[in-house]
């Protein structure tokens, strides 16, 4: 067994400022697209120059509000606006196949918001017309680039943990049901896996990578959509990632990374800043890591968005951090879950102003 470290190596977080500058589009303006601009206004040298919603009204009003200078009547128009550098789309899960395709074939880069697509097919589409059009294109996995995921890559790549056996994690909200809006509409792509479970079973892939079994039981709304999951990922070497989400309750909202050296806990909320501890496996030896920036919450998105900059900046036109594919492979844990479950896919109305 290898010695606990006495201290926690230093952490390069992506410098959010002084770095290339992108002017962003947004499509489809609502409450995560709001956090996403104020973060970037707020902590980074990014600037959002346009944005466009099928409700000329809310589009105006979330210009004055986060103060961008151009409104556009059509995402159309805001694609091919020649000022803007970068879209982000921001809409429903059902919308984002369709406008991430929008905005590649008018030649734009793309940050899609969580999940890539509906399914692993859609997001197929999307990194296929990236790759053909030549233009950056990347899944809005903002926990990818956190502080935090930093040294953690670090330390399993330095084999602190030892050889991974289990990773723990789930993320369980409670919604007011409302059978029209985004999280319980099948049409709009609801459901728990889409919406919040992405982000366990984001942690399973980052540690232990796709799995190839999976297994899945949970329970539906009335509206169809999945409600409640839990997952068990099994890999050949006999590592397990343990996973729940659901809409019913608020949960701890926690993670653990257990190895044969070390655990490492992540506090609540572990998708966003914030910190863990590293705990020796046969000792009480333990380490504590705080996130030192003192940013928190939604403000973490500042990093995906300086990423995204510097790597289109570098030439990348897909992120080293994370590449299309592993948006694809986190959308073929979720389609084995749904269809587990049960999950009926529905085509999505092509007007969802409302559910922006």
């Amino acid at each position: 067994m290898s010695a606990f470290p006495t201290t926690l190596p230093s952490v390069e977080a992506i410098p959010l400022r002084g770095g290339p500058a992108l002017r962003w589009g947004v499509l489809a303006p609502g409450r995560i697209a709001g956090g996403f601009v104020w973060a970037l206004h707020r902590h980074t040298d990014q600037r959002v120059h346009a944005v466009a919603s099928r409700d000329p009204e809310r589009a105006q009003r979330f210009a004055s509000q986060y103060g961008i200078a151009r409104v556009h009547a059509s995402y159309e128009q805001l694609v091919t606006d020649p000022d803007v550098d970068i879209v982000y789309v921001a809409s429903p899960h059902s919308e984002h196949k369709r406008q991430a395709l929008l905005a590649i074939a008018a030649g734009k880069h793309v940050l899609v918001e969580k999940p890539l697509a509906l399914d692993a097919d859609e997001a197929r589409d999307i990194a296929r017309a990236a790759r053909a059009a030549g233009v950056f294109a990347m899944e809005a996995l903002w926990s990818r680039f956190l502080p935090q995921t930093l040294l953690i890559e670090q330390l399993l790549r330095d084999g602190v943990l030892g050889d991974i056996q289990l990773v723990m994690a789930d993320f369980g909200g409670r919604f007011d049901f409302d059978p029209e809006g985004r999280v319980f509409n099948p049409a709009l792509g609801g459901g728990a896996l889409l919406d919040i479970g992405i982000y366990p079973i984001w942690l399973a892939h980052f540690v232990l990578g796709p799995p190839p079994h999976v297994h899945a039981t949970g329970s539906l709304t009335q509206t169809g959509v999945d409600g409640q999951a839990a997952l068990v990922l099994t890999y050949p070497a006999g590592a397990q990632a343990l996973l729940h989400t659901t809409l019913f309750a608020e949960t701890p909202q926690e993670a653990v990374i257990a190895g044969t050296h070390a655990r490492l806990q992540l506090d609540s909320r572990f998708f966003t800043p914030g910190g863990f501890t590293l705990k020796a496996a046969r000792s009480d030896e333990r380490l504590r890591w705080t996130d030192p920036s003192g940013i928190h919450g939604s403000d973490g998105l500042a990093w995906q968005a300086a990423a995204v900059a510097r790597h289109i900046a570098e030439g990348h036109r897909e992120s080293p951090l994370h590449p299309l594919e592993r948006s694809i492979a986190l959308l073929e844990t979720i389609d084995a879950a749904r269809g587990q479950l049960g999950v009926v896919h529905r085509a999505a109305p092509h007007d969802v102003a409302r559910k922006e």
